[in-house]
């Protein structure tokens, strides 16, 4: 499985080598004239790059989500598992994990107990799970039982649409279906405090 940002990493890579394209046809047109190119030349090598960029953006990846975006449907994911039928109108926590990642196994049950302590008060944890296998989540979930709902992204369309750079990244929703938070990676008492007061605010 490629991990999370690696989608993104390859566009980068792509915008680098286009840069070093450009670098290169100066260069030659230096070489092949025995001076500097003059701005003629140049501007028609920019020109290029200019083109080769809109063609890479335009098949590149989807700027990542940020706070102040609506939250995608997530029904046209092909998300395995069953989503909640009622997120509509309350705040959602959607937190991207995976089995290899060490920081999950001590946010599980901070998660957990979200759920537990704000489930009533209008508040759905949603775990999205990227393994390459449902064999894997399913082993770690033995291990790390939650009450709250998993749905399992593997054909990575979610995770890559949403613009996660590492696991696990939480993505809290405010009830009209507005990203107001995002957290990347988990940092203990520091993450669970934060989330707390984020949810409060957001449940009121």
């Amino acid at each position: 499985m490629k991990r999370a940002g690696s989608t993104r990493m390859s566009f980068a890579r792509r915008t680098r080598r286009l840069r070093a394209a450009h670098r290169g046809v100066a260069a030659l047109a230096d070489e092949q004239t025995g001076r500097r190119a003059g701005p003629a030349l140049r501007l028609l090598a920019a020109a290029a790059l200019l083109l080769a960029g809109a063609v890479t953006a335009q098949t590149g990846d989807p700027e990542p989500i940020k706070a102040g975006d609506p939250l995608p449907a997530l029904t046209a994911f092909q998300l395995e598992g069953t989503l909640p039928t009622n997120l509509a109108g309350r705040v959602v926590l959607l937190d991207f994990w995976a089995s290899w990642c060490g920081p999950c196994r001590a946010s599980f049950p901070v998660l957990d107990q979200l759920h537990r302590a704000y489930g009533d008060r209008g508040l759905v944890v949603l775990g999205v799970n990227v393994d390459d296998t449902d064999k894997a989540m399913r082993k770690f979930l033995g291990a790390h039982p939650v009450a709250f709902p998993i749905v399992r992204d593997g054909a990575q369309k979610l995770v890559a649409h949403m613009g996660v750079a590492g696991m696990p990244t939480s993505f809290l929703v405010d009830r009209k279906g507005v990203v107001r938070k995002i957290h990347s990676g988990f940092h203990g008492k520091e993450t669970e405090d934060a989330l707390v007061a984020e949810i409060e605010e957001l449940l009121k």
